[in-house]
């Protein structure tokens, strides 16, 4: 586990190859040692997404969703690519050997220096060169570039630190996945109560709605009062069908990230309430670097791109290569594996360095020394911005708990202020207008509440997500 950047500078290189040196910030990036004043060791992101997400049909969604999410299976299918660059990577380490085979026949004119030799040259006594000339010949050969520079081993160790880093992007998808499953789950459910609240509100404002056409009857209001009735009652229904329509869309939303097509999602509206967050225990802002995996897969990006530079700067170098072959060869197949007539074997070693095409080396060079400290500024971002999620969320889930509590009595107290305007309407000591907005108070402080709910689940997944934890 790491706690700080250290990015080292390369000063130094052979002047005579007249490699760039790397440049960037070299200051180390301490990660705060707690967040705000507290301080608390035990950490919610190692609790398994199934005890933390208790809800069985919550849990059944997740796990269809983790089967045949269309992104979680491509970025699987990017795992698998990744690994087999890493073998690709690998084999170009190791020697290549091969097996050769051919057939073939020449003829070379008479009057040339070959022609000649050949016609003066007996197979056996008596016994001329035959004309045209066939030419079999099986051999098995090898070629193996010798890594002195670490060249090939350190492209091996970066194709294989990127496969580990799909990994790792993998794993943050399925956090990012089961919270985003979570949360429209709560607010499918905050959606159900709304629904329940606005179907209880009406039956309040028809029967309201008869006592006021009851006392225009007697005389005792008139037809404004009644039309107003009616206004509210019909603005009340017509936010049922705006929730109904956000109930659907949030169904297919979950069923789209489950990777199936639009169905009702099985649900328990009644277990709303009960889920608010319990305490959460945020550990140390220092586990975050363990437990996030788009800060481990940002670590592994940038040692990749560490090891991009050294694969560059070893490309001024001359390269040694070492050639092998051992066969046979001979004009008539009856003669091809005589020994050691027809052996032949070869052994070559070349050294090559780049003398012309050294400014396309010098600018590989710097783009890589670029990209490295790109990924610099790419990790210190993702842990910044993981640091920050964490205090957000934090605060966050404080606040809305005190909103909550505020919310709660605001309900009660207008609640009992409904029946209080009805009984005071109908001995005449209130007018309608004042019941009418009791009412729609009512329902807006209910609908608030509900919301305050939705958002404290909500902050209760995010800061497990932002905690790291969902992908064990």
């Amino acid at each position: 586990m790491y706690r700080y950047i250290i990015i080292g500078c390369i000063s130094m290189i052979y002047a005579a190859c007249g490699i760039p040196a790397l440049t960037g910030r070299t200051e180390n990036k301490a990660v705060p040692a707690r967040y705000g004043s507290q301080e608390d060791t035990l950490n919610t992101a190692h609790v398994r997404w199934k005890d933390f997400f208790a809800d069985p049909y919550l849990s059944a969604i997740i796990d269809t969703a983790l089967q045949n999410n269309q992104e979680l299976n491509i970025a699987l299918q990017e795992i698998e690519m990744a690994r087999n660059e890493a073998r690709a990577s690998k084999g170009e380490y190791l020697p290549f050997v091969g097996l050769r085979g051919g057939a073939g026949v020449e003829k070379v004119g008479r009057y040339t220096s070959q022609g000649a030799n050949d016609a003066n040259t007996d197979i056996k006594p008596g016994k001329e060169m035959p004309e045209p000339l066939p030419d079999y010949m099986v051999a098995a050969y090898a070629t193996w570039e010798v890594d002195v520079w670490h060249k090939l081993r350190n492209a091996r160790k970066a194709a294989v630190t990127r496969y580990l880093s799909t990994i790792e992007g993998r794993n943050f998808l399925v956090t990012n996945l089961i919270a985003e499953i979570a949360g429209s789950y709560y607010e499918l459910l905050a959606l159900d109560n709304q629904l329940n609240i606005v179907k209880q509100n009406i039956g309040i404002q028809n029967n309201a709605l008869e006592i006021v056409k009851l006392q225009k009857d007697a005389t005792r209001t008139t037809e404004l009062a009644v039309r107003k009735f009616e206004a509210e009652v019909l603005h009340t229904r017509s936010l049922q069908y705006d929730i109904q329509q956000q109930i659907t869309e949030t169904e297919n939303r979950i069923n789209f990230l489950a990777g199936r097509y639009p169905a009702p999602i099985p649900r328990n509206d009644r277990q709303f309430g009960n889920n608010i967050p319990a305490a959460i225990h945020a550990g140390l802002p220092s586990q975050l670097l363990a437990n996030r995996p788009d800060i481990k897969q940002a670590e592994l990006e940038l040692a990749a791109a560490r090891l991009d530079v050294q694969v560059a700067r070893a490309r001024f170098y001359p390269s040694l290569g070492i050639s092998a072959a051992i066969g046979y060869r001979a004009f008539n197949p009856a003669y091809l594996v005589k020994t050691p007539e027809s052996l032949l074997y070869s052994l070559t070693g070349d050294l090559v360095a780049p003398v012309v095409n050294r400014n396309a080396i010098k600018a590989a060079y710097s783009n890589a020394n670029a990209r490295q400290m790109k990924a610099v500024y790419n990790y210190e971002r993702t842990v910044l911005n993981a640091y920050v999620e964490v205090a957000n969320q934090l605060s966050k889930i404080g606040n809305l708990s005190k909103r909550y509590e505020l919310k709660a009595q605001q309900v009660a107290a207008l609640t009992q202020s409904i029946t209080i305007s009805n009984d005071l309407f109908k001995s005449a000591r209130a007018d309608y207008m004042e019941v009418l907005m009791t009412q729609r108070d009512a329902l807006e402080s209910k609908f608030e509440l509900i919301e305050t709910q939705k958002e404290q689940l909500g902050a209760m997944v995010r800061i497990y997500r932002a905690l790291g934890g969902g992908w064990n």
